[in-house]
């Protein structure tokens, strides 16, 4: 029984890949282009400004694609996810749990994956959401949830890293093939 609701899991997992590239429409294509006049002899040279970060501070709504995201709070790290003794999940280090609220800023609906989120910790190493993990805490979203316009879904993704990692950003995606969006856990 185990060894099925896992290959369902698989077979769902891609089907949901498929799914998710087919009906993501990233047409948000931007160019952007940067003129720097040096000043005339004699002047003093402008200030320099300080580059500007692309992670968003903690608690920031960001956005990629269709969807808009904020990070509404994040657990500490815990061995083992799931009630159901048949499903719990054991990490291969700890579990690190974000709570994420997703909304749909489009005006069709949309289709949320968590495989498609990355955490980010102090070193700059990035993972990603473990899905079986993620059924556990919220089985009804883990996989693939379609969210219509306007309407927002909480979400709690969950993160198998080695035991002592900081939680630096997380990495939000609209789809797989998105730029995504960064956001402070600091």
């Amino acid at each position: 029984m185990v060894l099925a609701v896992i290959g369902a899991v698989i077979v769902l997992c891609g089907f949901g890949g498929c799914v998710a590239a087919l009906s993501s429409d990233d047409s948000d294509d931007t160019t952007s282009t940067t003129t720097i006049t040096a000043p005339a002899p004699g002047e003093p040279s402008p200030a320099a400004e300080p580059p500007k970060s692309d992670i968003a501070p903690a608690g920031s709504a960001v956005r990629d694609g269709k969807f808009e995201f904020v990070v509404t709070a994040v657990d500490a790290p815990v061995k083992t996810v799931g009630d159901n003794p048949y499903l719990q999940k054991t990490a291969q280090g700890e579990y690190i749990l974000v709570h994420i609220n997703v909304t749909n800023i489009s005006d069709q609906p949309q289709t949320y994956f968590a495989d498609n989120q990355k955490l980010i910790d102090s070193q700059g190493r990035k993972f990603g959401n473990d899905t079986m993990a993620a059924i556990n805490v919220n089985p009804e979203t883990s996989i693939g949830s379609p969210i219509n316009p306007g309407n927002t879904l909480p979400v709690t993704i969950a993160f198998d890293v080695p035991p002592g990692t900081v939680p630096a950003a997380l990495e939000l995606h609209d789809s797989m093939f998105s730029g995504g969006a960064k956001v402070s856990l600091q």
